[in-house]
């Protein structure tokens, strides 16, 4: 991979294929590689971007406060992108919607992908979840914790593990791993979503959400294609919360599509 060395450390990204600029963002429990079985069918009539966000993969952890709108400003400054189109995965996913707010000049279309929603009134199943991988890790059982999030994130609540494609889990352990043990120090320097009127965001919008996923993120899914206007909502019928992970095919046709608008 290739670095963009700052005063907050480096962060590492890649590029794959010719054609309009596409930024994918990974999800808060993976890192880039999230989006290999992606990038292949997008990079044959796009110019696809992947990153590390701060404290995953092989980025660095931030050595100060930062956002990670302003990280991706800095990295589109630094491979001479003026506009771009954004796919977003999760935390990933509101990350691309905070770009979208604060420099809505520079995006030319949306897809966020089972995004949360600030300040969101979790359920009783998310806050067990919270709950259990807290205790994990004040416990010092990074193994527990891992499985906590696979079960949560991987398998969902809508299935059981024979469900999940065998090579899935092994995929996701190490970038989880690696986001469980930055967690803290990225949570304490991360300066957050902003705050803004989704009702300003005018570029073509993509929300997508897997109908096996928690269903939280259904109902944030419905409520960012309510407030966004002109925003398409699409379901993925066999997808938990990674969706780039259990439908890449099914995914990369809608992506393709839509990114050609």
């Amino acid at each position: 991979m290739l670095t963009l060395d700052d005063e907050l450390g480096h962060l590492s990204y890649e590029t794959a294929g010719e054609g309009p600029p596409v930024v994918l963002v990974h999800a808060g429990v993976a890192d880039h590689r999230m989006w290999d079985a992606v990038v292949p069918p997008l990079a044959e009539v796009h110019t696809v971007i992947r990153y590390d966000l701060r404290g995953f993969g092989e980025s660095a952890v931030p050595a100060g406060p930062f956002r990670e709108a302003d990280d991706l400003r800095r990295l589109l400054d630094h491979l001479g992108h003026e506009r771009v189109r954004l796919v977003g995965a999760s935390w990933g996913g509101r990350v691309a919607v905070d770009f979208t707010l604060t420099h809505p000049d520079r995006v030319h279309s949306l897809a966020t992908l089972a995004a949360p929603w600030p300040r969101y009134p979790w359920s009783a199943e998310m806050i067990a979840y919270d709950e259990a991988e807290t205790a994990a890790l004040d416990a010092g059982d990074l193994d527990a914790a891992v499985r906590v999030n696979l079960d949560m994130w991987l398998r969902g609540p809508a299935r059981g593990w024979d469900d999940v494609a065998d090579e899935l889990a092994e995929r996701l352990r190490g970038p989880l791993r690696t986001s469980l043990v930055n967690q803290a120090v990225v949570g304490q320097h991360s300066q957050g979503p902003v705050t803004g009127d989704l009702a300003a965001v005018s570029v073509p919008t993509l929300v997508g959400v897997g109908k096996l996923d928690v269903t939280d993120f259904q109902d944030i899914a419905r409520r960012y294609a309510s407030a966004i206007p002109g925003a398409h909502l699409v379901e993925f019928a066999t997808a938990a919360h990674l969706i780039a992970l259990d439908a890449p095919a099914e995914l990369s046709a809608v992506l393709r599509e839509f990114l050609a608008r």
